[in-house]
């Protein structure tokens, strides 16, 4: 397998795109940059070229990567990144005229979720997104994904070498599935397990880098890495969380979105990001200091949809509201929060929103217990929780979490406030 370190020195890279008006270039570059950085380059130069379409054999033009390739030996750069995928014909042809290491978006984003990976689980998905990315671009990119040695686009977890002879690549995409779905049956089983048990759940959901992790350590102290880059968590961190009405849950991190995430990362980790679908509350983190916040928010609500989430209830939770320009554009309601996760802003009210959208499965009640009716304390106790017990002249005053199965019989013994 292979070693998810960040090389040391950064490489110099230049970010190419072509825009034909499919989706806005220059957003999109920025977002580029970002993911350039994470994987531990330096952005040295960006070109934008706009073309009514890619040209099948360079996705440029010829004339223009000539022109590129003067650019980019003047700037000593070592790598070009394309922000649209590429086909092993289109790789190797621009290789061939700009002389350096060319990889696209997608194999970038794969190589930051290999950096990334720490579970099994997450290490397999990863290597079969690459495995399904790499099989259809056999064909002209040979020479290239025979390649050995560190690098951005290189990391992955092969055996000794990446595999380019188709038989051995589905050979080995049969294999990482049939894990994943055995990994996927012990998920299930742990999933069912928590609805048996009465478990609630709440999944923390969002685009990355919207400070999903350091809102799940500052109400929970699970110590997952939070930077301020794109995926510098990917794989799910659960803690449990107790909330204000005495109620525990599941709070469950699961890995950041982003714009154009491709195709066979999405469904590599989809039994991760089922985790979603199956929570009793959705938490959709957003960056209200980031002026692309609507976009992202819709990248991850369309997700969402596709999982199958709509009618799961779901909180807005406004983050960075102390860094935002103007945080009053988040009106608060029962299902939209502003927090700073950092200065642990908003909790209160966060907690509240939790408990005020997730289904009453248990009610905290002051009660009276008569000394002849004893047993049904031990009853309450063993469905639910006691936080204190007094002892009166004519019974036990308790301060119960009451199972919801209980309440109706619970209710006589109410204590009047």
């Amino acid at each position: 397998m292979y070693e998810n370190k960040l090389d040391e020195i950064p490489v110099k890279a230049v970010l190419a795109s072509v825009d034909t008006g499919e989706f806005d270039a220059e957003t999109s570059m920025k977002e580029l940059s970002e993911l350039a950085q994470t994987a531990n380059a330096e952005v040295v130069g960006t070109v934008i070229q706009k073309k009514n379409e890619y040209d099948s054999a360079t996705c440029m033009g010829s004339g223009r990567l000539e022109e590129l390739k003067g650019q980019i030996e003047e700037l000593g750069a070592e790598i070009l990144i394309f922000d649209h995928e590429l086909t092993g014909v289109q790789t190797r042809n621009i290789e061939n005229i700009v002389s350096v290491r060319v990889i696209d978006r997608t194999t970038l984003i794969l190589d930051i979720f290999a950096q990334r990976a720490r579970t099994k689980e997450g290490k397999l998905q990863v290597e079969l997104a690459q495995q399904k990315y790499r099989l259809p671009r056999l064909i002209g990119m040979g020479t290239v994904l025979s390649r050995l040695g560190g690098g951005i686009g290189t990391r992955g977890p092969g055996e000794t070498k990446l595999e380019t002879d188709k038989r051995h690549i589905r050979k080995r995409i049969s294999y990482l599935e049939e894990e994943l779905r055995n990994l996927k049956k012990h998920r299930d089983f742990s999933r069912s397990r928590r609805k048996k048990d009465g478990i609630l759940c709440v999944a923390v959901v969002g685009y990355t880098n919207v400070g999903k992790s350091t809102l799940l350590n500052a109400l929970t102290d699970a110590g997952v890495l939070a930077e301020n880059k794109l995926f510098a968590t990917l794989d799910i961190t659960s803690r449990a969380l107790e909330l204000p009405d005495g109620r525990s849950v599941m709070l469950i991190d699961t890995v950041g979105l982003i714009s154009r995430l491709p195709h066979n990362l999405v469904e590599a980790f989809k039994s991760t990001l089922e985790e979603a679908s199956s929570a009793d509350v959705i938490l959709h983190v957003q960056d209200l200091s980031s002026p692309y916040m609507e976009e992202q928010a819709r990248v991850a609500e369309n997700l969402l949809s596709e999982l199958g989430c709509d009618g799961i209830p779901k909180i807005n939770v406004m983050n960075k509201c102390d860094i935002a320009l103007n945080p009053d554009i988040a009106f608060e309601n029962n299902t939209t929060v502003r927090i700073s996760a950092k200065n642990k802003y908003g909790f209160e009210r966060l907690l509240e929103c939790i408990s005020e959208n997730l289904p009453e499965t248990s009610r905290r009640m002051k009660l009276l217990i008569p000394y002849s009716d004893t047993a049904f304390i031990g009853r309450i106790r063993s469905e639910g929780k006691i936080f204190s017990e007094e002892y009166a002249e004519n019974g036990t005053i308790i301060d119960a979490l009451v199972d919801i199965k209980l309440v109706s019989q619970a209710e006589k013994f109410t204590v009047p406030d």
